[in-house]
């Protein structure tokens, strides 16, 4: 075997660099240069009358204050203002049709589609999905084609790979970014369809609905988000995602998805053991909607869903985004977890019309101390009626004892419906359960917080 041996440090370092394939390091330039025809800007105007401030809960003086302003002042009513907004979006058929974000349109009275060469076009939305905040707009190009932006597949994109954003942050126009994919799959609460690319390249106010390219020039994702104060930290939604719903958006206007009909939580490892459960995982059912597909399936609050035809949810993201790629009218099978033992369960996928309607919101008042560190009070119908509350029974939270074992977990206004799954109604049916429980035990708590009812845990006294 023949060894060469170097001769210098620096010989050595050449023939390891030679040795090793070189990063490439993408043509950001004739990137630009192709691409930048595909991405318009879009600027909007609306029609906004404003409305007198009205302070929920009890009768406020500021009602009164505030009507007596506006009469005074105003005649009674401000004039309607213009309302203007800049965004950004990109072409994905010759023809003129073109992809951004529900939040750029949605509600506009005019929306004014500016391409690359300084052409500006009226534009007409076609369809709207405020779940995934994606729109999709028309403009009349007459026989013209257009230059359109390749779609690609966001599901092969990888961290650390290089992206580059165009749009029109703060109205600079035709702005070109780069940078790399920070995250995948991230959950920022903007929704049931949570799943995000995080991205460090710059994007600002008037990216939104602008398009998020890979080193071969294809749309990945469409960027959407920020965080507020952060530097490098920008969201786009996976471009798959998009690809899913263009179909329907242009033929109908809207996505029609699938739906059972349940809310749900996190399974934490303490929820997890109070239910027996092993492993930490899937979806704790918390609510069942009247007339659902759920509840004609006989799914119950507190079971816990692992599984949608055989496919495990990871996490709790996963149901939704499960379920809403299923047909409507099709079957499934649920995989159950309920009374400590998994079940089989067929359910008829529907489709939500209209969204529950959010309930109100409990106020605090005195009460008298529990084992749990919390004040507490029965409720009655004119407890409910008084608080503007949603439910007819139960155990209204008033305050949370600093430093007590509720802190972090309860919030005044909190009504307690269940305690280890058995249901309670007063103050003293609480004590009665709690006195059956020896110190220092985590017990399961379920609770109507708002619009939604959670499970939680708490550890006793």
């Amino acid at each position: 075997m023949k060894v060469t041996s170097c001769r210098s440090l620096f010989v050595c370092l050449a023939m390891l660099l030679l040795a090793v394939p070189a990063f490439a390091v993408p043509d950001f330039a004739e990137l630009a240069v192709k691409l930048k025809p595909s991405v318009v800007n879009i600027s909007t105007s609306k029609t906004v009358r404003f409305q007198r401030p009205v302070f929920p809960g009890q009768p406020s003086p500021y009602n009164e204050f505030f009507e007596e302003f506006f009469d005074r002042f105003f005649q009674g009513q401000p004039a309607p203002h213009k309302e203007r907004s800049l965004g950004s979006g990109f072409i994905i058929s010759a023809d003129g049709y073109i992809l951004t974000n529900d939040h750029v349109v949605n509600g506009a009275d005019v929306i004014k589609v500016r391409l690359s060469d300084g052409r500006e076009f009226s534009g007409t939305v076609q369809g709207l999905d405020p779940k995934l905040d994606l729109a999709l707009v028309k403009i009349d190009v007459g026989q013209e084609q257009l230059p359109i932006a390749a779609l690609g597949d966001s599901a092969k994109l990888k961290v650390g790979e290089w992206v580059m954003a165009i749009g029109n942050p703060f109205g600079l126009e035709q702005t070109v970014t780069v940078g790399i994919v920070s995250a995948k799959g991230r959950v920022i609460g903007a929704g049931p369809y949570d799943d995000f690319i995080q991205t460090d390249a710059s994007i600002n106010p008037g990216n939104s609905g602008g398009p998020l390219f890979n080193a071969s020039g294809q749309v990945v994702g469409i960027n959407t988000a920020i965080v507020a104060g952060g530097q490098g930290i920008g969201f786009a939604i996976p471009v798959n995602a998009a690809k899913a719903i263009i179909p329907q958006l242009r033929e109908t206007g809207r996505v029609v998805r699938g739906w059972i009909g349940v809310a749900v939580q996190e399974v934490t490892q303490d929820l997890a053991d109070s239910f027996g459960l092993k492993k930490a995982h899937g979806a704790l059912i918390t609510e069942v909607q009247e007339g659902s597909p759920a509840q004609k399936a006989g799914l119950q609050r507190g079971d816990i869903i692992l599984a949608v035809n055989g496919r495990a949810l990871e996490t709790l993201g996963d149901l939704p985004k499960m379920v809403s790629d299923l047909p409507v009218g099709g079957k499934a099978r649920l995989t159950l977890f309920r009374e400590g033992r998994q079940k089989e369960i067929s359910i008829t996928i529907g489709t939500q019309e209209k969204a529950p309607a959010p309930a109100s919101t409990p106020a605090r008042d005195k009460s008298t101390e529990m084992a749990l560190g919390l004040s507490l009070i029965d409720i009655t119908p004119e407890v409910a009626s008084r608080y503007r509350l949603s439910v007819e029974q139960g155990i209204l939270v008033t305050a949370v004892e600093p430093d007590g074992p509720a802190m972090e977990r309860l919030l005044a206004g909190d009504v307690i419906l269940e305690l280890n799954g058995s249901p309670v109604s007063s103050t003293s049916g609480l004590r009665s359960l709690l006195s059956k429980i020896d110190s220092g035990k985590v017990v399961r708590l379920l609770v109507q917080r708002r619009d939604q009812t959670i499970y939680t845990t708490v550890k006793t006294k």
